[in-house]
Parts: structure tokens; C-alpha cells; sequence
């Protein structure tokens, strides 16, 4: 039997769901399939309770796909939306400290969203940079690391807590095509996280280490604003591929973001890129622009460093309202300007081989 989407879906309507014995394509736990060029990728949804149940199920299916004529690599993710077992405690877990850094299973690329200071839409850019990265077809992951201010759930439209069958692995949630895991999904939405460094790094270790993440081509990590002891550890303890810097374009947030650029250097990681944000506005009543931020300064900035300007993006109340509203920008009007913007990046990474 050829490779393509029908045989793919008749393999997996032979396979039964072990809880409640219905096709698991009825079941509703294949999720996100894709069949392109012999590559075969699919999600599977599945109650966390029952997550060992279903370990013979995928097994089953990779076999079995695996066998179809031109399937040349079949990724199954199988990942959870349950509650039924609370997630290990990131204050209080232990384990022992890596010598150096740590590659992640079978992840490929971890590419760092940085700024100097808070308020220059960071998190922003990384939602919809990771949502972009998954409509041009890659893999994607994202690690909302900024653990004073998770954002990333609302961002996502993702909400509830994530499960651990076995007290250690934690199932990350999934929206958009992107994998990703957040301590505000661990948090109530009120609840401060008051916490020292030694906890932070703890905590980002085991969001890096202990989630399944499954195969991704890149690992996108939100980081918090600043060069405190995340950003260190991350530097320090993952294999991270390079960073990113946002700001917009005012003097004020290039001091701070000159700051991070000098942290990336010292730490050994490559700047793959500068991105200015709130570039420009757009009167939407008499179509005017105007600089509200000044213009042109992360231009200079990235022409003095030597590496590339990767956007200008727009200040848009289309991209507030997405984000907002819980589906990025690139996910609700793909087709408006600052869609294209953020899909420009991705594309841009891409040919750079950077994601």
C-alpha cells in the first residue's frame, strides 16, 4: 500500500482505542495529521490517566505506518489535556546537576526570544514566531521560561493543568501546532511565583528535561526580560543555537537591550538576529504614519553588530486583540500585513537554517 493520508487513516481505524474500544480516528485522540513526502506526523490526545494503556496503540501505529511503501519517518507525539494527576512539584523535585549542557531528546535547534526590558512585546513575537514556524511545516515547541509573567496560556488559547502519568514526565498542551509548556499553567492566574534563584533555575531545568517534548525541529524559550539567573542557566545548561533580540525602536529600550546583547556574548551564544517592535503605527481612520517610538534605531543597532534585522513589526491593535483573544495573530487574519511580518521571520529563519 502507497503512503498517503487515506492508507495512513485506514492503518489507525484498525487500531482500538483501549478504554473505550471505538477506532481510535473516532475516538477523536488523532490529532494534527500530516503526510508529506514520506514523512508522517501526527498528534495523539490522550488521557494521562490511562497513558500507559496506550503506549502498545502508538507503538502499533509507528510499526505499522512505518511499513507502508515511501514512508521513510513516522513522529508520533502523544501528549495529554487531563487533570487526573497533578504534575511533579517544581519547587521541591530533585535531581542531579548536569556537568554541562544538556541536549534535549529529540529535539533539534533551541532558540532563545530575549529583550532587555519588560514591555517591548517579547511574548508576543514568540507566540506568533512559533505559530509561523509551524504553518510553514516545522516541528515547534514552546518554553514560556518568563516565570514572573507567564503569558504564553493566553496567548495559545491553552488552559488547565498539565498531567504526569508517573509523577516525573509531564505532558505538555498543544494549540496551534505548537507544543508548549508554561508555569502559568501550574499557577493560578492571581498567584504570584515567589521564588529565589535556586528554585527559577530548578524549575526551568525540569520544564527543559522532564516535559516530553517529543520531535521538534526547534524549541522556541520565552524568556523574562533582563539577565538574571534563567537566561544564565538556559546559556549554561541547554545546547541553545542562539538568540533573538526584540525592542522597540526608542533609546531607552536599546540601553536595556545592549545589555542582553553583552549577556549572549559573554555567555557564548550566538545572535542570530534583531527584531524591531511597535516599528511604525498606522492611522486606521486617515491612514497616516507615524514613528510613535522613533524609528530606524534596531536597524542601526543590528547594522553595528553585524547580523541581520529580522523585522520591523507594526504597532497594530489587531496583534493586541489577538493575542488577547487567545489565537496569535499568524493563526486568526494569517492574511493582514502583521501576519505577514511574523511569517517573514520564520521564513527568514528557515533559509538561514536557524529553525
Amino acid at each position: 500500500m502507497t503512503a498517503n493520508r487515506e492508507a495512513v487513516l485506514g492503518i489507525l481505524s484498525g487500531l482500538d482505542d483501549p478504554v473505550g474500544g471505538t477506532p481510535i480516528t473516532e475516538a477523536g485522540i488523532v490529532k494534527a495529521l500530516t503526510v508529506n513526502d514520506g514523512s508522517v506526523r501526527f498528534v495523539m490526545e490522550v488521557s494521562a490517566s490511562h497513558a500507559d494503556a496506550y503506549t502498545g496503540i502508538k507503538n502499533a501505529a509507528e510499526a505499522q505506518i512505518g511499513a507502508l511503501d515511501g514512508v521513510t519517518s513516522v513522529s508520533i507525539v502523544m501528549t495529554a489535556h487531563s487533570t487526573a494527576k497533578a504534575p511533579p512539584d517544581l519547587k521541591s523535585s530533585r535531581r542531579a546537576e548536569p556537568a554541562g549542557p544538556e541536549r534535549i531528546p529529540g529535539v533539534d535547534r533551541i532558540i532563545a526570544v530575549a529583550s532587555g526590558k519588560g514591555g517591548v512585546g517579547k511574548s508576543t513575537v514568540a507566540s506568533n514566531l512559533a505559530c509561523a514556524l509551524a504553518a510553514e511545516g516545522r516541528r515547534v515547541g514552546l518554553l514560556d521560561a518568563d516565570v514572573y509573567g507567564p503569558s504564553q496560556p493566553r496567548m495559545l488559547g491553552v488552559s488547565g493543568r498539565p498531567a504526569s502519568p508517573d509523577g516525573k514526565i509531564i505532558l505538555p498542551m498543544r494549540n496551534f501546532g505548537v507544543t508548549m509548556m508554561s508555569l502559568g499553567l501550574m499557577a493560578n492566574d492571581d498567584q504570584a511565583v515567589v521564588w529565589r534563584g535556586p528554585m527559577l533555575m530548578g524549575a526551568l531545568q525540569q520544564m527543559l528535561t522532564q516535559v516530553q517534548w517529543g520531535a521538534l525541529d526547534v524549541l522556541i524559550v520565552d524568556l523574562p526580560p533582563g539577565t538574571g539567573d534563567v537566561q544564565m542557566t538556559l546559556a549554561q545548561k541547554s545546547h541553545l543555537n542562539g538568540a533573538i533580540i526584540v525592542s522597540t525602536p526608542q533609546d531607552i529600550a536599546l540601553l536595556d537591550a545592549r545589555k542582553g546583547i553583552d549577556m549572549f556574548n559573554q555567555l557564548g551564544t550566538p545572535l542570530i538576529g534583531m527584531i524591531e517592535n511597535m516599528s511604525t503605527h498606522i492611522c486606521s481612520a486617515c491612514g497616516h504614519e507615524e514613528h510613535l517610538f522613533g524609528h530606524g534605531g534596531v536597524a542601526a543597532e543590528a547594522a553595528k553588530l553585524g547580523v541581520p534585522l529580522l523585522a520591523e513589526i507594526p504597532l497594530h491593535i489587531d496583534i493586541r486583540v489577538a493575542a488577547d483573544g487567545g489565537a496569535p495573530i499568524v493563526v486568526s487574519k494569517p492574511d493582514s500585513p502583521p501576519a505577514a511580518a511574523f511569517r517573514a521571520i520564520a521564513q527568514n529563519l528557515i533559509a538561514m537554517d536557524c529553525a
